[in-house]
């Protein structure tokens, strides 16, 4: 909690445990580590202390295949892990010894396509939020992939994106979106209306540049990777 050094793994390469290019992390309720590799095109799976224990997919655009995997979530309920498929443009979702399940998405601007979705994250429910780079919005559906809302649009003001990167929700359901190119997160509610955002470009507390990953505590303070300022932010819910 004191944010003290505890251990590492990792190395370049293409074996067990090395990486390319990390990117998208999440863990489950036993504590197992995904992480995603999107110059490998592939997903890792370790126990809490780094220690490997499974991976899979590869390039292409067949199930379980990946043309640049970003971010990660995991399910409370099943343990289920939903990967976003940036250049392949869909959601792929598989058990947690990686064997595959579904997918849904394919290139376009109606509702369950996708334009480099880049941030997911599941609710206490099961449903699932996407984040889209160019696409300007975030998109909710349920765990099967049936589209169930959406919001957003390209802009500066409240519930307006230009550059969305990771999504994220509290243990309320709130929706949190991190907004590169405004330089903000963003709080709202499940369905969409929005709460309150902050952040600005600079290099103040609660000023940001480029700001990326989101995660929270289990007290709702809220973890923001700020990525150009070379640091993480925490702040309150509010």
């Amino acid at each position: 909690s004191n944010g003290e050094f505890i251990t590492s793994w990792g190395s370049e390469g293409t074996g067990d445990g090395q990486f390319l290019h990390a990117h998208g992390i999440a863990i489950d309720s036993s504590d197992n580590v995904y992480v995603s590799d999107d110059g490998r095109n592939i997903i890792q799976k370790f126990d809490s202390n780094g220690e490997f224990i499974t991976s899979w997919g590869s390039e292409g655009t067949g199930d379980g295949h990946f043309l640049q995997p970003e971010a990660i979530a995991v399910d409370s309920s099943s343990g289920n892990v939903f990967v976003a498929d940036f250049e392949g443009n869909n959601i792929q979702k598989f058990d947690s010894d990686g064997n595959f399940i579904t997918k849904w998405g394919t290139k376009g601007t109606g509702d369950g396509e996708f334009q480099r979705p880049w941030g997911v994250t599941v609710d206490s429910s099961g449903n699932v939020y996407t984040a889209e780079e160019t696409g300007y919005r975030i998109q909710q559906f349920d765990s099967d992939g049936n589209f169930i809302t959406k919001w957003g649009t390209k802009g500066t003001d409240n519930g307006q994106y230009l550059h969305l990167h990771d999504v994220g929700v509290d243990s309320s359901d709130n929706v949190y979106v991190t907004d590169r190119d405004n330089c903000k997160v963003e709080k709202l509610t499940a369905d969409g209306n929005f709460i309150r955002q902050w952040g600005s470009l600079g290099r103040g507390d609660g000023e940001f540049i480029d700001p990326h990953g989101i995660d929270f505590d289990s007290s709702d303070n809220v973890y923001v990777v700020d990525s150009q300022n070379e640091r993480i932010q925490k702040f309150d819910s509010d």
